[in-house]
């Protein structure tokens, strides 16, 4: 297990914050229907996500604000491309709506945590992997998004891993609402021992 530091200034947290700032920007051409430029914003968004793990372990600068700003910036990624999305009658609000829940439900569990004194749950597979299927669902949908031949051969592709997605965001979801209920459970039991003690 890669130890963690307290450290602010490194390579992979740089590549972080730039994507984080990358999300308006994005936000933006989507909405303003400059679909290539939003295209490239996503995909450098989406290398840089790969690339700062990657460099995080390899130049063993693992830290603490970059397991904050990593997911951060996925989800703040999922949440504006899936309102831009809907804004523009891509995906149904259906969609919207589940992917919005279920962030909105595991964001309720950070402080009931915190009042047990643990901190936001690590980031599991299941979640990366959910996360990716939608990050490449997601300009897949806005390429199939027209009548052209190459649309027509994006769509198919694109609503399998948003279909996946959704399914494996859920799953994730439901595994960390468990992860939070022993959490807590460990919390309580070693309450109550203090108090008998």
């Amino acid at each position: 297990m890669e130890p963690v530091s307290n450290r602010v200034l490194t390579v992979p947290n740089a590549l972080s914050a730039l994507r984080l700032l990358g999300v308006p920007l994005f936000c933006w051409l989507v909405l303003t229907e400059r679909d290539g430029a939003a295209l490239v914003v996503l995909v450098v968004s989406g290398v840089s996500d790969y690339l700062d793990g990657y460099l995080a372990r390899r130049w063993h600068q693992v830290t603490r604000v970059g397991q904050l700003l990593d997911p951060l910036a996925d989800r703040l990624y999922i949440l504006t491309t899936v309102l831009a999305l809907g804004w523009r009658d891509i995906v149904p609000w259906w969609l919207v709506g589940a992917l919005l829940l279920r962030d909105a439900l595991l964001a309720l569990t950070i402080p009931v945590l915190a009042g047990h004194g643990y901190g936001p749950l690590p980031v599991n597979f299941l979640g990366k992997t959910a996360t990716f299927a939608l990050l490449y669902a997601f300009p897949m949908l806005l390429l199939a998004h027209g009548d052209s031949v190459f649309a027509q051969v994006a769509r198919p592709i694109a609503w399998a891993f948003a279909w996946w997605g959704v399914g494996l965001y859920w799953w994730a979801a439901w595994l960390y609402l468990q992860q939070t209920r022993r959490l807590l459970r460990r919390a309580t039991d070693h309450d109550a021992a203090r108090v008998a003690s």
